[in-house]
């Protein structure tokens, strides 16, 4: 973490959670893509969905990333108790909250259902997808925040291995049910159930096994309800962007959903597509941070520095490959998923928005992630919020007024571009203010 070159250990660490990252993407592309073969309907209740998801994974990844954030320093520092103490304290955490998430979803599920952006037509297979995502968020909150622990202390292999069983099993079970055993779109769920159960067991066993450098045991539970406040606050920005990225996904289904069910499921597929870039930049994040947040622990600014800019570099240059390869073959993709003429176009016209937005998206999620990870929960958060809150949620309303589905297709471009330029007098005030060495620079 102190010695070796920045740029190298970043291509470590980053290399296996961005693996990790697109193992997530499978969890739910492989069911946008199997169940899209059921109908048109049935491929919108996955789009709808997504938003329940989203909201699972903000509360997992938020957990997990305030506890990796204050466990990477923890360790820094050579405080290693008060990083078992989090590590235990954030797996409690992330099993109530996950329970909680289960039984409110199950109880008012069909208007739940319906307030995500359900039509009639969807809502009975949005209703029958979304109950046993819902019964597996406690193991799916539960596998997220064992993966950050792994990446805060560096073991970012073994959290890649956990996750990349899950997926692939959720791959190989997808066609077995839906076709196979004949359970349509409630197989596609079951099988995300059971890859996200496994995940959760395996990441469990490298902490039962000694496989890792933290423990988690319940003798290192904090009975101060000031800890897992802290755990929360710390994870805010993560919980507010993924926890928006479900609000705004709902608004646009809503706002979609005005032009039928082609376009919910156009728009759907598109954001899965949209994701292959983000969730790429959040692998690398999840190597940065560590890094960034163990050299800041140990006082050393410069290399803090050095790797923010050698990710801000590799982040651009891979979302500029796939952006291009989108560009050009954007209505082949949308084929791949559903062959509906209307489907594609509207799809297609989305991906070439996205495939020139996500260009800026490297450098605006790192400067997030760098106040995040160093503790600066209040910038972290309110950057966090821009993208799919403060500037996505007005947009999502004008747009539409103004150039109807065409402005629908433009609403994540266009927060994502402001994004940018917003992030950049952030970026410059943090490194004068918090990553300044001792002369100054």
């Amino acid at each position: 973490m102190l010695h070796e070159p920045p740029g190298r250990l970043l291509f470590k660490m980053a290399l296996p959670t961005v693996i990790t990252q697109l193992i997530t993407i499978i969890y739910n592309t492989a069911d946008t893509y199997f169940v899209a073969k059921i109908n048109t309907e049935a491929s919108a209740a996955v789009g709808v969905v997504f938003s329940l998801m989203a909201l699972i994974q903000a509360v997992g990844f938020g957990v997990g990333m305030g506890c990796s954030s204050l466990v990477s320093r923890k360790l820094g520092a050579g405080r290693d108790k008060e990083a078992f103490l989090y590590a235990s304290s954030a797996m409690l955490e992330g099993i109530v909250l996950g329970l909680s998430i289960m039984t409110l979803g199950l109880i008012f599920l069909r208007p739940f259902m319906q307030l995500l952006g359900a039509s009639e037509q969807v809502l009975p297979y949005a209703n029958e997808y979304a109950s046993y995502i819902l019964i597996g968020a406690p193991f799916m909150c539960m596998s997220f925040v064992l993966n950050n622990i792994l990446k805060a202390e560096g073991q970012t292999l073994l959290s890649m291995v956990g996750m990349t069983v899950g997926g692939v099993l959720n791959l190989i079970l997808d066609p077995l049910l839906i076709f196979s055993f004949g359970l349509g779109i409630r197989g596609a769920a079951i099988a995300t159930m059971a890859g996200q159960i496994i995940s959760m067991l395996i990441l469990a066993g490298f902490f039962v096994f000694h496989k890792s450098i933290v423990i988690i045991h319940p003798r290192y539970f904090s009975r101060r309800i000031s800890d897992y406040l802290l755990i929360l606050r710390t994870g805010l920005p993560t919980i507010l962007r993924q926890g928006l990225a479900s609000l705004s996904t709902a608004i646009l289904n809503n706002q979609a959903m005005l032009f039928g069910d082609s376009a919910v499921a156009a728009i759907s597929i598109a954001n899965k597509i949209y994701m292959l870039s983000r969730n790429t930049l959040i692998g690398i994040g999840q190597g940065f941070q560590p890094i960034a947040g163990y050299c800041y622990g140990a006082g050393i600014k410069s290399r803090v520095r050095k790797v923010f800019w050698n990710a801000a570099a590799s982040g651009t240059v891979v979302v500029l490959i796939i952006a291009a390869f989108v560009f050009i073959f954007r209505s082949e993709i949308m084929m791949w998923f559903r062959n509906d003429p209307d489907v594609i176009r509207i799809g297609a016209e989305c991906l070439l928005f996205y495939s020139i937005s996500t260009t800026l998206l490297a450098y605006s999620t790192f400067v997030n992630q760098l106040y995040q990870c160093l503790g600066f929960a209040a910038g972290a958060s309110f950057l966090a919020s821009l993208r799919q809150g403060i500037l996505y949620i007005p947009l999502a309303y004008m747009l539409p007024l103004w150039w109807g589905l065409t402005g629908i297709e433009m609403i994540q471009p266009a927060a994502d571009i402001l994004t940018f330029l917003i992030s950049i007098p952030f970026q410059i005030r943090f490194f004068r203010k918090h990553l300044a060495d001792e002369t100054g620079r």
